[in-house]
């Protein structure tokens, strides 16, 4: 697979953006700067860039509760998320939403949602709309292994099947729902296989490897505008940090740290880092001016989120609909 050198450094950089946004987000929070739970997504990089560099602005994609990733992937800016993380009035839902609620429709984000497979019919509604309207637009989900096991998993696969719509179930197996081992959950290892039963394509792929996702994602996303229906595709990927922010030593209660630390031996930005530097695209010089500028960036996010300001009282009452009574 033949790829634009610029698209191969922009894939590399929205990787390392994520990482270290990420990174700063748990320092944040552990620092006591941050309110309430972070859920992040360390290890799991190639999949959201992989997918999201086949989409235009106008596709959809629905996200989970692990979303920072998939928002920065599609484009978001890293100062309204950091500002809606701060709780400020500047964040992309008013600091009403918080780090597993942040949409932003203008370039197609439907939302971050904090139960679990929640999105699925959410995409289907959105791949639904697509079709009706006859545009060529796609809907993306993710969500991962234990969202699988959900019936919403079960019943929004189905539809989009029975209806040919132009959607793509994107499953992150990072291994674990919160502390239970997919192979504890599921009886097949590969859930990607579920895909036959609704008649629909089903891929598994390393989700360590943004190339090998790009790649798949793309024949679905092709698929899904050509009105060939929805693709099941499924990402063996890792979460290299707790299920949230502060859990601690009790992940090493239900993972070895030996498991661990083979799996961050597998680091996806690494890995990519090496192949572009092995195919002379990537160079040290570059490198280092690509993580200048992500470190400035991210400085001026924590700036924009620490100066903006907080919703007043007010506020509450804003965006809301009410219901006239007759």
């Amino acid at each position: 697979m033949k790829l634009d050198k610029q698209l191969l450094l922009d894939m590399y950089g929205r990787m390392l953006r994520i990482r270290k946004f990420e990174l700063k987000v748990e320092e944040l929070h552990l620092r006591g700067i941050l309110p309430g739970l972070k859920h992040l997504y360390i290890g799991e990089e190639a999949v959201a860039v992989g997918v999201t560099f086949n989409l235009r602005e106008d596709d959809y994609i629905g996200s989970t509760h692990r979303g920072h990733g998939h928002l920065i992937a599609k484009g978001g800016d890293v100062k309204i998320i950091m500002a809606e993380l701060y709780g400020k009035k500047t964040g992309y839902c008013k600091g009403k939403g918080g780090s597993m609620h942040i949409a932003d429709i203008n370039i197609g984000i439907l939302g971050a949602n904090g139960i679990v497979a929640a999105n699925i019919p959410i995409v289907g509604g959105a791949a639904l709309s697509a079709k009706l309207r006859g545009t060529d637009q796609v809907a993306v989900s993710f969500f991962g292994d234990g969202g699988a096991n959900e019936g919403m998993f079960h019943e929004g696969v189905n539809l989009a099947s029975v209806w040919k719509l132009p959607a793509i179930f994107i499953c992150e197996n990072n291994q674990y729902a919160i502390s239970t081992s997919q192979s504890k959950a599921t009886a097949i290892p590969n859930i990607a296989d579920r895909a036959k039963s609704y008649g629909i394509p089903g891929f598994t792929v390393d989700g360590m490897d943004v190339l090998a996702v790009y790649e798949i994602t793309g024949e679905a996303v092709a698929r899904a505008r050509e009105g060939k229906g929805p693709t099941l595709v499924e990402c063996k990927t890792y979460r290299f940090k707790g299920h949230y922010v502060g859990e601690g030593s009790r992940e090493l209660s239900y993972r070895s740290r030996e498991e661990l630390k083979k799996c961050q031996e597998k680091c996806p930005i690494q890995k990519f880092k090496w192949t572009l530097t092995k195919e002379g695209i990537l160079t040290e010089g570059l490198a280092e001016k690509i993580n200048r500028q992500i470190d400035k960036e991210l400085e001026e996010a924590i700036k924009f989120a620490e100066e903006s300001p907080y919703p007043s009282p007010e506020d509450a009452l804003e965006d809301l609909f009410f219901e006239e009574e007759t």
